[in-house]
């Protein structure tokens, strides 16, 4: 599913050259929950922009779902984003003024589906995550939990390869943030990749792999023993 081969990414300003990423490995196979974590700049939001084709890398190989990313254009990279790629986001990034299937709706305009299509995928992917009856309401009439809710349905509802969740908790307390864990945890064993970066360690042990970074280079990889079993409220 994923393939990351001897990754480099390397920023330069001016005379400032910052190694983002040193020769990273990574393999994650399709179905997989994966935690990605680190320290300020350790290179994991590095690597999840690479993972989302939102970065180029420097040098190395990125093969996702069969396709070698890493030789890819602009154009190729956009498709691929909007093919493969389901993103949810620590801020949501909902448009305010639009409703909530609305919100839904936004890919698969853009992916140039039927107006009736489309309604149905994005209240089946509403339906998902627990908020068919919300879907005439705007991001400013929901819980910060829900508001990440409809985010979670925007990333589905295109049948994404690899779903990538950025600090998918990070504004959420907590009651809200085992509820989108528990969401997570479905979609897992419904058989979604997902990959999600976090700060926070008991979020980690929601998943099922923990990968920590360092300097730009994967300090450890390894399994979760026992994880923790989210229950929606």
């Amino acid at each position: 599913m994923i393939t990351l081969k001897d990754v480099s990414k390397i920023y330069q300003t001016g005379d400032v050259v910052v190694a983002a990423l040193q020769g990273i490995d990574l393999q994650i196979e399709k179905g997989e929950f994966v935690a990605i974590m680190g320290p300020s700049g350790s290179g994991k939001s590095t690597t999840m922009n690479i993972l989302g084709c939102l970065d180029t890398l420097t040098s190395g190989e990125y093969v996702l779902d069969g396709t070698n990313v890493a030789k890819a254009s602009k154009s190729e990279l956009a498709e691929v984003r909007n093919r493969k790629i389901g993103f949810v986001f620590q801020g949501f990034n909902l448009l305010p003024r639009t409703t909530a299937l609305e919100n839904v709706e936004l890919p698969l305009i853009y992916a140039g589906v039927s107006g009736r299509e489309r309604k149905k995928r994005s209240l089946d992917a509403l339906e998902s995550v627990g908020l068919g009856s919300r879907i005439d309401h705007k991001p400013k009439e929901l819980s910060g939990g829900q508001q990440q809710r409809v985010a979670i349905a925007r990333a589905l509802v295109t049948s994404p390869s690899i779903i990538l969740a950025d600090e998918p908790t990070g504004n959420l307390d907590s009651r809200s943030s085992e509820d989108v864990m528990s969401i997570f945890q479905r979609l897992h064993a419904q058989g979604n990749t997902i990959v999600l970066v976090t700060h926070e360690p008991d979020i980690a042990q929601y998943t099922r792999r923990i990968v920590r970074f360092r300097d730009g280079k994967i300090e450890a990889d390894e399994a979760v023993k026992d994880p923790r079993i989210a229950v929606a409220q």
